[in-house]
């Protein structure tokens, strides 16, 4: 892999890998001219009393970029005289700042608005970046090929690595939002990476479990439930000799696939060299059967597919006793339930977290295993 790192006009930086290094590898060397601004963020996060959480207020983001037309998308390369993210005409996978970050900046001390410590804010220090996947705007990650992805994964363990050391990052979260009816703004095939100055609630939630089953049983958390999967069967999709995929015996989505390395790794800095190159065939071959879980004829499957990793000390150190016990794994799933119809989060998901799934998951692993590929 050859990486370069440079920097966008307003001086964001933008970091470029390519598969291969050396003589006869891409010069990264274009310059962005456009005339912009300095980011100017105003984010912060204030803390829930109630539920313990942090939550992050960010209304500089309400003027980010919102489906702009194909010829106008600033993920594509910079082509034909149009400027767009990245000055290359062409590239690879490229990383950059997000230029409407939710979280940015250093870390700073927490403080009381009031008498009584109760509404506590403090900077939403952190970094978000935007990873593109391919400069072919009508492409997926399912039409990648297996050494472009696995150039994916070595950009997300890159940068995983890289933000870890900044300064007051407890967190780094690699994840693709996929679809219009996720959300999603740019339709070029793209993901994001937030680095937070938190454990995030989820994870904290995990951490919790993991230390009462490992107090209960003697046993890690994550292991005993990916064993259980395999031994019982039903629920898995697909397994290799590097990597378990599995609908969850309790899965709050109508399709949801975890997949976990057999070998349990804290983050994707310390996956093995065995695993990683197994992973690139396995997540493109779930993605595609995500594509098909509705038959033919069927609108691409929307999705989001997001990385668990363990989280930092609150010194930044990676000694923390809290990370021994998670595995980092992948979560995998959509918000449509059937054709045409989408699983929307209303009041008993909402309001009181409690989800309510249609599809049984047995159901949705068998579907999963009639729809591979042959």
């Amino acid at each position: 892999m050859k990486k370069t790192s440079t920097r966008l006009a307003d001086g964001r930086e933008l970091v470029y890998y390519d598969v291969r290094g050396g003589h006869g590898a891409a010069e990264r060397d274009a310059v962005d001219r456009r005339p912009l601004d300095a980011v100017a963020t105003a984010s912060e996060i204030r803390h829930d009393p109630l539920l313990g959480e942090w939550v992050a207020v960010t209304a500089h983001r309400q003027a980010r970029t919102y489906h702009p037309p194909a010829d106008e998308c600033p993920l594509c390369p910079s082509r034909d005289g149009r400027m767009t993210e990245i000055p290359a005409e062409d590239y690879e996978v490229a990383v950059f700042e997000n230029r409407f970050p939710s979280l940015a900046g250093p870390p700073g001390p927490a403080a009381a608005e009031d008498g009584t410590g109760l509404f506590l804010r403090a900077p939403g220090a952190g970094r978000c970046e935007v990873v593109c996947f391919t400069s072919d705007h009508e492409a997926s990650f399912a039409d990648l090929t297996e050494e472009r992805a696995a150039l994916v994964l070595d950009a997300w363990t890159d940068r995983t690595a890289e933000l870890s050391a900044l300064p007051g990052v407890r967190q780094v979260f690699c994840f693709e939002n996929r679809g219009r009816e996720i959300g999603v703004t740019l339709g070029h095939p793209h993901g994001q990476i937030y680095a937070y100055p938190f454990v995030t609630p989820r994870t904290g939630r995990m951490l919790r479990s993991a230390a009462a089953h490992r107090e209960r049983t003697g046993g890690n958390l994550f292991d005993d439930v990916v064993e259980a999967e395999r031994a019982d069967g039903r629920r898995v999709v697909l397994e290799t000799g590097h990597w378990t995929a599995f609908v969850p015996h309790a899965a709050r989505w109508p399709y949801e696939v975890h997949l976990y390395p057999r070998r349990r790794v804290p983050d994707m800095t310390e996956l093995q060299a065995d695993a990683r190159a197994d992973f690139p065939g396995v997540y493109l071959e779930l993605l595609r059967r995500f594509d098909r879980i509705f038959g033919p004829g069927e609108p691409p499957t929307p999705y989001i597919s997001g990385w668990h990793q363990a989280p930092l000390g609150p010194d930044g150190g990676r000694d923390w006793a809290g990370r021994a016990d998670f595995a980092l794994h992948l979560e995998l799933f959509t918000i449509r339930r059937t054709s045409g119809k989408l699983k929307y989060l209303a009041g008993s998901e909402s309001g009181m977290g409690v989800f309510i799934n249609d599809v049984p998951p047995e159901t949705a692993a068998q579907r999963l295993r009639e729809v591979a590929s042959r």
